[in-house]
């Protein structure tokens, strides 16, 4: 047990001690003072105190005041104990259940004309997930993580708010290109991938692992890995890859490839502008199960006066009754 106010039982106990004192100090006073005259007020009054029973009765007396002392004293010492908050420790794990869901964003020229309208389509995908871990990779040339995995889907709205603005730009860098021109060319669609891939985290748990992949495939120089290496490496690591595609439908060639990249990995390509690309990116995502998340060990404080309050109640009720007794 803990307290969180330990000097209110010093105070109690402070209290205590003085009265205690003083009540000695009043008491020698008044039998010192007794010693040089005559106190007894009764003719034969040493006769009286001779007699068995008054001796058991003044014995009872003697008794009765010492309770009401010890009484008085455990009394004051407790409530001073309530009064300290009595505290209990707790350790606990907390445990989330959910998945996790990596937003892969492709922010090279080619896609500047519908970058706002993906970043709606993650907005509607956050309105339909519920306690699911979320993060957010952009990349152009070089990949740049804006946050990881979290379930605090207020900060996340607001950086996907913020990202949207950083779009309506004239003559500033704005927030889409800063980190993402460390390499040569653009749109490294592999290297992306790869990227996002590798922002997961706790890579020992089995979890459920998405990344929600949106370019349009138009690669620009030499990446690191290709598109299909990368879809490997994410099918390695158990990690579905949905694409989407704005120009699902309109080039064969490159839709194609990225619907193979995505299918690799058990996900699926959608088209960006499809009526049921979120539903069916959802349905998807929640076909696999969520597992447990279990965090970092917390010690809890919580106040636990209730047996002390029972103490108290009982030394009161009983100082009540013996003073009623001894009819002080």
């Amino acid at each position: 047990m803990a307290l969180a106010n330990v000097w209110m039982l010093v105070a109690a106990v402070a209290v205590v001690l003085v009265a205690v004192t003083v009540g000695l100090i009043l008491g020698l006073r008044r039998s010192g003072g007794g010693r040089g005259g005559d106190t007894a007020r009764v003719a034969r009054a040493e006769r009286l105190r001779a007699l068995p029973t008054f001796r058991r009765a003044l014995a009872r007396r003697a008794l009765a005041l010492s309770g009401i002392l010890a009484l008085g004293a455990v009394t004051a010492i407790v409530a001073g104990v309530v009064a300290a908050r009595p505290m209990s420790a707790q350790t606990i794990q907390p445990v989330n259940t959910s998945r996790d869901i990596m937003l892969c964003l492709d922010v090279s020229g080619s896609m500047s004309e519908v970058d706002v309208e993906v970043l709606t389509v993650f907005e509607e995908l956050l309105d339909d997930f519920e306690g699911e871990r979320i993060g957010l990779t952009i990349f152009n040339s070089s990949p740049v993580q804006i946050f990881p995995l979290t379930d605090d889907y207020d900060f996340i709205r607001e950086h996907l708010e913020s990202m949207t603005r950083s779009f309506d730009y004239v003559d500033q860098i704005p927030e889409h290109w800063v980190g993402t021109l460390n390499g040569d060319g653009a749109s490294l669609i592999g290297d992306g991938l790869a990227a996002c891939t590798m922002g997961f985290d706790r890579p020992g748990d089995d979890r459920s692992r998405s990344v929600i992949f949106a370019t349009d495939n138009e690669v620009n120089g030499a990446s690191i890995v290709t598109l299909d290496e990368a879809a490997a490496y994410a099918a390695s690591k158990e990690v579905r890859v949905f694409a989407l595609n704005p120009v699902q439908g309109k080039d064969a060639d490159v839709s194609a490839e990225l619907s193979a990249a995505a299918e690799s990995t058990g996900g699926a390509a959608f088209g960006l502008r499809d009526t049921t690309t979120v539903s069916d990116i959802v349905e998807q995502v929640q076909e696999q199960e969520a597992t447990e998340l279990r965090g970092e060990a917390q010690v809890v404080w919580t106040d636990a006066p209730n047996l002390w309050i029972a103490v108290l109640s009982v030394c009161l009720l009983g100082f009540v009754v013996v003073l009623w007794r001894v009819r002080l």
